[in-house]
């Protein structure tokens, strides 16, 4: 089956058609692609705020009955790092994902490693987000619902950053690498 960038067309003004409605599509995909870095930022942010107040307050962690033992997993001896409670890494790596989403492309500076930036922060926070939920379930035998929506925030970014930089590089392929598919 052919693509609509490969196909003949009968009238000179369908290709053209064509190619229009790929562009727009590609756009419409990256934009909602950005409105979910954002979204998912924000309440992972929120949720990072909560943890880091929770462990410098020394107050009772709320868990609701029956989706987790968040008490044994805040106070345990991964609920910090460097003497740092992890919510505060949680706070720096939304924050910046949020920055990033929402004014990266802004910057001449960091415009041309936007995109890049967000994957690395993002993977680092799925990979540790991994690692952290490895010791809730087989170390601790404890699950936290707090630390389980952030993993899943910081999960959805990186899906989500995946994908829209396979859109982008669709995009530069079909248009000869100029950036204008």
């Amino acid at each position: 089956m052919r693509s609509a960038l490969t196909t003949t067309y009968s009238q000179p003004g369908e290709k053209r058609s064509a190619i229009n409605m790929t562009q727009q599509k590609n756009k419409s995909q990256i934009k909602t692609s950005s409105i979910i870095i954002l979204v998912a930022s924000v309440i992972g942010l929120l949720d990072s705020i909560y943890l880091a107040y929770v462990k410098i307050a020394n107050t009772d962690i709320y868990c609701t009955p029956g989706l987790g033992r968040c008490d044994v997993v805040n106070a345990s001896q991964w609920s910090t790092l460097w003497g740092i409670p992890l919510g505060f890494f949680g706070i720096v790596g939304f924050a910046s994902l949020f920055l990033l989403a929402s004014f990266g492309n802004k910057s001449k500076m960091l415009a041309p490693y936007n995109e890049m930036l967000i994957f690395a922060i993002s993977l680092a926070g799925f990979l540790f987000s991994l690692y952290l939920t490895y010791i809730e379930v087989f170390v601790l035998k404890a699950v936290c619902q707090w630390c389980v929506l952030s993993a899943l925030m910081m999960t959805i970014i990186f899906v989500t950053v995946i994908y829209k930089l396979i859109v982008k590089s669709a995009q530069l392929t079909n248009s000869g690498g100029n950036g204008n598919a």
